[in-house]
């Protein structure tokens, strides 16, 4: 391996390059086209490429690692502390390889190409979901402004059907075929959703990753789809909290002065993952309670002080946590509820 370290700051047509020895002094500073950037890296030597983790760094990264080079991804909001005064991109370049040499520096897991597929096909699920909500959302209200009050919720949208073939429905003509047309757009979004939500079903049955993580409770399909799209292994977490930590499902701390100040959680993570683990999480409180919870269980124990939304956040936590001990150890969940419900009967009959 060569002792350069190269700072790229990616670009859709221009590359700019700064190339450093790892003591940092400067070598090269160069700008490149496209073409030319993948022919002068192809005849380099093994060097360390850096670049921020962008739309494109995860393409580039694959690309720099068939030619030989050791890559580095570093998010954005981590490079901005070593821009020397001016913004352009020189600058930035040489604040990722600044950055890069810091002993401390927390790098970016790259994404293989079957993630990003994975992503993909997430990310359309998600969209189409905003999108009908929006077309029942705009229906609802063109309804309300006539007088007629439809509730919330995907599950009502029958109710629509209801109104618009009421034979004394009393709303004009040209509202009506209005209405007609966003229940054929809403019924068409229906049908596209659920056929991704099909293909997730499917893919999450032959992958050996998805169907571990389905075992858990509160964790389905388009959960395990998303961890499996968006998390790095789980072997680059030292333990199960720096996974939740990366999902931002802990505290936001402002400690001084020997005093610890803790708030509500940081949100600092990945959005999707954290926001499945929570509904997972809540479906889980309000399945068990109509069962039975084990009394002076940690569940219990919370349930009985804490507002339900808090201990859904607690319970998401533990999920993550739980999620990293099953990949890291290759096994499925175990219910810890008959091992807590055995030591209390214990503990009762001594």
């Amino acid at each position: 391996m060569n002792d350069t370290m190269i700072g790229v700051d990616l670009a859709k047509s221009v590359f700019q390059l700064h190339g450093a020895s790892m003591t940092g002094q400067l070598k090269y500073r160069k700008k490149l086209t496209r073409p030319q950037f993948r022919k002068f890296m192809a005849d380099q030597p093994p060097s360390v490429v850096v670049m921020e983790a962008c739309g494109s760094a995860h393409y580039w990264t694959r690309e720099m690692i068939r030619l030989g080079h050791d890559v580095k991804l570093i998010a954005p909001q981590y490079v901005l502390p070593f821009v020397k005064r001016q913004k352009n991109d020189a600058a930035d370049a040489e604040a990722i390889v600044i950055a890069a040499q810091r002993p401390e520096m927390r790098f970016v897991e790259p994404k293989s190409q079957e993630q990003q597929a994975r992503a993909v096909l997430f990310r359309a699920w998600e969209r189409l979901v905003h999108q009908r909500a929006e077309l029942v959302n705009a229906l609802r209200a063109v309804l309300y402004e006539f007088g007629h009050a439809v509730p919330k919720g995907i599950g009502n949208i029958k109710r629509f059907d209801v109104v618009l073939e009421d034979p004394n429905c009393d709303l004009p003509a040209l509202v009506r075929d209005e209405c007609g047309d966003l229940v054929k757009q809403i019924a068409e979004q229906t049908i596209r959703i659920d056929a991704k939500t099909n293909t997730a079903k499917e893919m999450a049955t032959t992958a050996d990753t998805a169907r571990r993580l389905q075992t858990m409770p509160g964790v389905g399909p388009l959960t395990a789809l998303a961890v499996e799209a968006f998390a790095p292994a789980m072997q680059s977490f030292k333990r199960g909290r720096d996974f939740a930590a990366w999902l931002g499902l802990v505290p936001r701390q402002h400690s001084s002065g020997g005093k610890e100040r803790l708030g509500r959680v940081s949100k600092a993570g990945q959005t999707d993952i954290r926001r499945l683990l929570i509904i997972g999480a809540m479906s889980r409180l309000n399945w068990m309670g109509r069962k039975t919870i084990a009394e002076g269980s940690w569940l219990a124990r919370m349930l009985a002080r804490k507002p339900r939304m808090l201990v859904a956040i607690a319970l998401a936590n533990k999920m993550a946590r739980e999620i990293w001990a099953m990949l890291t150890k290759n096994e499925d969940f175990r219910d810890p509820a008959p091992a807590v419900a055995a030591r209390l009967t214990c503990a009762a009959a001594t």
